[in-house]
């Protein structure tokens, strides 16, 4: 018996449309977060109010926070979208938006109808930056390829400058005025809140839209330029607390600690001090998801450490960047350590005390359906609208399931190298967190297929061909080996035969895992520093391609004919694995083309377009001889199938950085 099933993608919707805009905005400011840091030491120290209070380098602060921050934003925006060309342009358009915002104010003011504060353009950069960017790139489509040899520098820097006039124009006349009546109708709302007392509430929409990972959009592109114009007159502000308070995701994840289940019991004290002193505060985040009646756990949690702020009037002299503890500690302004502490302890106690309760009345029926932490990747996959009617007939029911005994699964791609190892490594966890330890997950090229195999998985596109050589499995197609709903599906398959007793008692003795043989070349050799890249902007997937095979071909691993087969895989079937992970390697019959094993990890800020509406944001290359890159390939679907890991992985200031994170999720 065998069925084949095609992955269906259906529309994101608006809640996946938020979160990739959240994620594009947190892209622009996370990066840029060191000038955030410098800003605010320079507020702390030297200010009036400051520990050291120094005028003359108290002369910094004001620029920086008005020009420079908004500016290199804008940069990074307008890179992301069109690498330096769009940085450029990003930001003379926002500086059009800086200056007019500072006229509109200064008229204000003179005429009386303001009293209004300077207006720092972050959210305007937001804005414009990608904007301008994009709109470049899309004028230069218009005349590509028609500007007459010896011109083309001409006509890209001048249409570069004309255009960025252009924009900078746009920005001063209809951006900033939109801005900055955005900017007051916030201010007057968090001013009406602060007036009568119900600051709190602020934390039924802070702590959900965090949790969808809108957090750094919300606290530096709302809550920062608010607070920053409440420094000027009361040296502080407690806008700087509400998304910064690091209690709330301590108190969820010692809740955990203590009451959890399995892998997301294991691993919340390693992620609370990550959170906690780190300030990663997206660690969290998926602890919540996997169970959103957390939700509200953190909201009460939120709400009572901004109560308590709000009891004590605290504040910080700049944002807690990132959001530890360390940081809120260094900010907080003289004589407000007490009330936030308090309210940091208050928040996470409260948030602990109800999470409790939520996980110990849930326990039994947690435990009962096994670890739902470890399938979070793929129902979030099928939130996001990739959800598959994969199985339906296998699983429907006894009469199916006990056709075929399941006691053996082959992943299999074209050359049976990359990402199939990953897709056996992904299912081999699902399948241990089940705790269903007699089926073996091996992965094999489709040509290897030898008639063994009782489930075989593989890419739609392959599926006739892996059911020529294994005729008497079941086959399942997935549209990608690392975040496939079908997984799960597969272990409630199996779980349902072990409990209907199809399997005889004297099988079900724990299988011996996989042989991995041993590659001259050694594992720790596979991944070099060398071999970690990191480009702010985007590139075309031929580009892509180029690059993965020059750092591979550099490394001695193949040679020069190694990048046509890369691109020959890609014809056939799609490298893209799901959560922006795209692992492109040569076909089967390249094989005379690898020399030696190594992997190249690319990261791409600005993404790549992998084709069929996927978005690449990491490209590892592949070259395998042996199989001591399998094992690494294994380790990297763990840490893709996790998107707390993927998020950090991102977040990766430098390619020394994103190594070190590669490496820790290898150990």
């Amino acid at each position: 018996m065998s069925t084949q099933t095609a992955e269906t993608k259906a529309p994101g919707g608006f809640r996946v449309l938020i979160q990739k805009v959240g994620s594009f905005m947190s892209g622009m400011v996370m990066p840029n977060i060191p000038a955030l840091v410098a800003w605010g030491l320079f507020t702390a120290f030297f200010i009036e109010k400051g520990w050291t209070p120094n005028a003359d380098l108290e002369t910094i602060v004001g620029p920086m926070i008005h020009y420079l921050l908004p500016l290199i934003i804008a940069y990074t925006g307008g890179f992301m979208i069109y690498d330096k060309r769009g940085g450029v342009v990003g930001v003379i358009a926002t500086m059009g938006a800086i200056v007019g915002s500072d006229l509109l104010v200064a008229v204000a003011n003179e005429t009386g109808d303001g009293g209004l504060p300077q207006i720092h353009m972050f959210l305007g950069a937001m804005i414009m930056g990608p904007l301008a960017a994009w709109i470049m790139k899309k004028l230069d489509t218009l005349w590509e390829g028609k500007v007459k040899a010896g011109f083309e520098m001409l006509v890209s820097m001048f249409s570069a400058g004309i255009f960025g006039f252009l924009a900078a124009i746009f920005a001063f006349y209809v951006l900033a005025p939109v801005v900055n009546w955005l900017t007051g109708v916030l201010s007057n709302a968090v001013g009406f809140l602060v007036e009568n007392g119900l600051l709190p509430l602020t934390s039924i929409i802070i702590e959900p839209a965090k949790v969808f990972f809108l957090n750094n959009a919300i606290n530096h592109g709302v809550l920062t330029p608010l607070g920053i114009g409440e420094l000027d007159e009361h040296g502080k502000s407690i806008l700087f607390l509400l998304e910064a308070n690091p209690g709330v995701g301590l108190g969820l994840l010692l809740a955990f600690t203590f009451f959890g289940v399995g892998a997301a019991k294991g691993s919340a004290p390693g992620a609370a001090i990550i959170h906690f002193f780190g300030g990663i505060h997206e660690v969290y985040f998926p602890y919540v998801l996997m169970k959103p009646s957390l939700l509200l756990a953190v909201v009460a949690g939120g709400m009572t450490g901004v109560g308590v702020n709000v009891l004590f009037d605290t504040g910080l002299r700049a944002p807690a960047a990132p959001g530890s503890i360390i940081a809120v500690m260094i900010q907080t302004a003289g004589g407000d350590y007490v009330g936030v502490i308090l309210a940091v302890v208050a928040s996470a106690a409260v948030t602990f005390v109800i999470a409790a309760v939520i996980l110990r009345a849930s326990r039994k029926r947690d435990l009962a359906a096994g670890d739902k932490f470890s399938q979070a990747v793929a129902q979030t996959a099928k939130n996001k609208g990739k959800d598959s009617a994969a199985l339906s007939g296998l699983v429907a029911g006894a009469t199916t399931t006990a056709t075929k005994t399941i006691e053996k699964v082959i992943f299999a791609c074209d050359a049976g190298m990359g990402s199939s190892a990953m897709g056996a490594g992904v299912l081999r966890k699902k399948f241990k967190a089940a705790g269903i330890t007699d089926v073996t997950v091996t992965n094999k090229s489709i040509a290897n297929l030898d008639g063994s195999a009782d489930l075989v998985i593989t890419q739609a596109q392959l599926t006739d061909r892996a059911r020529q050589n294994e005729p008497g499995a079941i086959h399942v197609s997935v549209g990608g080996f690392l975040d496939a709903p079908e997984y799960d599906e597969v272990v409630e398959m199996v779980r349902r035969q072990r409990e209907d007793g199809d399997v005889p008692a004297e099988e079900t003795e724990a299988a011996p895992a996989p042989d991995v043989a041993d590659d001259s070349s050694g594992g720790s050799d596979v991944l070099k520093p060398e071999y970690v890249r990191i480009h702010a902007g985007s590139v075309t997937r031929d580009e892509a391609l180029a690059e993965a095979a020059g750092i591979l071909e550099g490394a001695g691993a193949v040679t020069g004919d190694y990048a046509q087969a890369m691109k020959d895989r890609e014809e056939t079937v799609s490298t893209f694995m799901g959560n922006g992970l795209a692992i492109p390697h040569g076909t089967d019959a390249a094989k005379d083309a690898v020399l030696g094993t190594a992997l190249s990890v690319v990261r791409y800020d600005g993404g790549v377009d992998w084709g069929d509406g996927d978005t690449a944001t990491f490209v590892v290359g592949i070259a395998g001889q042996g199989d001591a890159h399998l094992e690494i390939l294994q380790s990297v679907a763990v840490q893709f199938g996790d998107e707390d890991a993927v998020e950090q992985l991102k977040q990766a200031s430098s390619p020394e950085e994103l190594y070190r994170l590669l490496q820790d999720g290898l150990a």
